[in-house]
């Protein structure tokens, strides 16, 4: 693998930049604890220049002035340059995040192909006239809200970043994106992208901080328009303060307990891998994973089986090396799940395999199925974000939607039956924002994303998310 940039700069107004304190903060490689490289750390300085940077941009109204179909070609060209990419890309994020190379692959397409899908939609996006009778002309335009700051998660930074820049530019709007402490890196891809597609400077703005400092200097800031974030719940409700303070409009993602209904007359050998790769998938570490398996006890035990043959059939080790089980992002959050596991296990659930960390170095944690699990215990109710299954019977329908629908969450849900009818009835009942049907992680950029109840607000991807960048101007003429 090719020798990995030893320090990266913040991208501000154009330029890479050091911070204005010169302080920098070490990135570490969750597979081995070594450090990757040096990222500049950010502060509140930092951050006014950012947001500066991008009021300045929105001013000269670069994007907003420009053809349709200009902007349409510099979408598609940051698309191009971002695939390009792949192969410097890929052992960047595999390096600082731990997710294996195959995974890291797929993230820079879904990246390239979000700025190809909102590029299809940069010259579709228009007004209407509205009739008013004689004497008044009335029609509508789509405008920018202006500087939009977008706090980025670990788990999936490149691509994240990218399902909300790609219509942010699209919507002519300027961008801070304010980069994971965790995993910075990749993110600066986006940056190198857009200048080879001649993004006219200001428009993308990249810092990475900490959250107490960067992201609270970033969310209340006065220049800030717009703000769209993804990430824990108390972190979105701390933001969402901010944000009702000045009244700006948020788009919010705070992640799930997502939960899967197994029918009686499922597949169980396909729904088995599906759960297993919706839970043990980048060791869990997706907002959206199945991290709840709600099963008709007459095939409970042995869907329970295939699930763990399944699991005992993936390979553990570095991301680097390919495997499909991959280490959690740190120690910290390696610890945090393993006491989330002897809650399990006090609590009176059983590991079925699993439960506590792997025997080797690096931040692994085994892959885990609880069964005996009952709704109220924390490994039923709080999102854990690792590898961890809790696995709960039901005997009727309506008991299976009231335990999948009894948490704060309502991110996804799934479905897992033969019968079209029985599951089309049951997604119509769950309380979630996306709903999968006989395979977890279907769809793909096309579909909305977002969630209900506290996963937050807002749909990022498909059609939808175009309008959280864009706000309505109606001109009312008296002739």
């Amino acid at each position: 693998m090719a020798e990995i940039q030893s320090f990266w700069q913040s991208y501000i107004d154009g330029k890479w930049v050091d911070a204005k304190s010169r302080k920098r903060l070490a990135i570490s490689d969750p597979a081995t604890g070594r450090q990757v490289a040096e990222v500049a750390l950010a502060g509140a300085e930092d951050v006014n220049a950012a947001v500066a940077a991008a009021r300045r941009a929105v001013a000269s109204r670069a994007l907003y002035d420009m053809k349709p179909e200009a902007r349409c070609r510099l979408l598609n060209t940051i698309a191009a340059a971002i695939r390009g990419m792949v192969d410097e890309i890929a052992p960047v994020m595999t390096a600082e995040n731990g997710k294996n190379l195959d995974f890291s692959r797929d993230e820079v397409e879904s990246t390239a192909r979000y700025f190809e899908y909102y590029a299809g939609m940069a010259d579709k996006m228009h007004g209407r006239s509205i009739p008013l009778g004689g004497g008044y002309v009335d029609y509508t335009q789509l405008v920018p809200y202006g500087v939009s700051a977008q706090i980025v998660p670990w788990n999936f930074p490149l691509e994240i970043a990218a399902r909300s820049l790609a219509p942010a530019l699209g919507g002519a709007n300027a961008v801070v994106i304010k980069s994971p402490e965790l995993s910075p890196l990749s993110i600066c891809f986006l940056a190198k992208a857009a200048e080879r597609a001649g993004l006219p400077k200001g428009y993308l703005n990249i810092v990475c901080g900490l959250g107490e400092d960067a992201g609270e200097a970033l969310t209340g800031h006065p220049g800030v328009d717009h703000i769209v974030f993804t990430g824990s719940v108390a972190t979105g409700i701390r933001i969402l303060r901010k944000a009702a303070e000045r009244a700006v409009p948020s788009v919010m993602e705070m992640g799930g307990k997502s939960a899967g209904i197994v029918y009686a007359d499922a597949d169980l050998d396909a729904t088995a891998k599906s759960a297993a790769i919706a839970i043990f998938a980048h060791a869990g570490q997706v907002c959206s994973a199945g991290s709840r398996l709600i099963v008709h006890r007459g095939v409970h035990d042995d869907l329970v089986d295939r699930i763990a043959k399944v699991a005992k059939g993936f390979t553990m080790g570095p991301g680097v090396e390919n495997h499909f089980l991959t280490p959690v992002i740190s120690e910290k959050q390696l610890e945090k799940i393993e006491g989330y596991c002897r809650s399990g296990v006090q609590a009176g659930a059983k590991a079925v395999i699993g439960g506590k960390r792997a025997n080797r170095p690096g931040c692994f944690m085994e892959p885990t199925i609880f069964t005996g699990v009952t709704p109220d215990m924390l490994i039923a109710k709080e999102e854990i974000f690792g590898p961890v299954l809790a696995v709960m019977p039901f005997d009727e329908p309506d008991e299976a939607l009231a335990i999948a629908n009894g948490t704060e969450y309502g991110l996804a849900a799934g479905v897992y039956t033969r019968d079209l009818g029985r599951a089309h009835w049951t997604a119509d009942r769950l309380e979630a924002g996306i709903v999968f049907v006989n395979q977890w992680f279907a769809g793909g950029n096309e579909v909305p994303f977002g969630g209900v109840k506290r996963s937050g607000f807002g749909r990022e991807k498909g059609v939808e998310a175009m309008g959280n960048y864009v706000q309505v101007r109606n001109i009312a003429i008296r002739i």
